[in-house]
């Protein structure tokens, strides 16, 4: 009975540790949201700028965006700051995630672990990144180069901000490809050398997304799909040095 109790005893207080614990690195989190938030809020019209700036080079000189709703000019800055906030906090989140889980956890999967979270963090960021300086002026350039003569494309900054945010989400996600492939092959969830056999259709699948994230127009269908195929070729690469590694 006493050794029962014992066992309870210990497990409560091991409850309590961990909820202690994820309580003190979420509020870690909160704090530094709201830190850097508070930061980047005074710059909030001119970070929306730095993101209209694609669009507003490629409007016709008596084209412009505009506010439909009148609380859209002060609402749609302080969104995007939001979202800025949070993309900053990445690596940050990721941290206090691996502090929280470490001491349940072994040497290599400690390492494996970190490594993971460094890979998607510099997988997503570069994917912003590139739809920021090259996709994004391209779709762009695309929508605005079919309107009709009689038509003047003037976007709504808030419905403007809402396309932008999903646009680099879904690069950012797709550049976890390598990353995703990585982890099915370590789990062996799938044999490295049946992907490999399939080269093939990674390649097909990799144009047939293209053609959703892009423009309908070959070149810029072509270098996405590259991109998306250069991904997956990276995946299979790091997954057989993981494998030789492991073994």
């Amino acid at each position: 009975m006493q050794k029962i109790q014992n066992n309870g005893a210990l497990g409560l207080s091991k409850f309590n540790f961990y909820f202690s614990e994820l309580r003190r690195n979420l509020i870690y989190i909160i704090l530094f949201f709201i830190f850097v938030f508070m930061c980047l809020a005074p710059f909030s019209k001119k970070i929306y700028n730095n993101l209209a700036d694609p669009l507003q080079k490629i409007l016709p000189p008596n084209a412009h965006m505009i506010a439909t709703d009148i609380t859209s000019t002060f609402v749609a800055p302080f969104k995007l700051v939001f979202f800025v906030t949070v993309t900053i906090l990445i690596p940050f989140i990721f941290l206090r995630i691996y502090f929280f889980l470490r001491e349940a956890l072994y040497l290599k999967e400690k390492k494996v672990i970190f490594i993971f979270c460094s890979m998607s963090t510099l997988l997503f960021y570069f994917g912003i990144l590139l739809g920021y300086f090259y996709i994004l002026p391209t779709v762009l350039s695309f929508f605005v180069s079919i309107a009709p003569d009689t038509v003047i494309p003037m976007t709504d900054i808030n419905q403007y901000l809402i396309f932008c945010i999903k646009f680099f989400l879904v690069l950012g996600f797709i550049f976890q490809l390598p990353l995703v492939i990585v982890i099915l092959i370590y789990f062996n969830f799938i044999n490295v050398e049946n992907l490999i056999n399939k080269r093939s259709y990674a390649l097909v699948l990799s144009f047939f997304i293209a053609m959703f994230i892009t423009p309908p127009d070959i070149f810029s269908m072509a270098i996405a799909g590259i991109c998306i195929y250069i991904l997956f070729e990276l995946g299979l690469l790091i997954s057989r040095i993981m494998l030789k590694y492991k073994e």
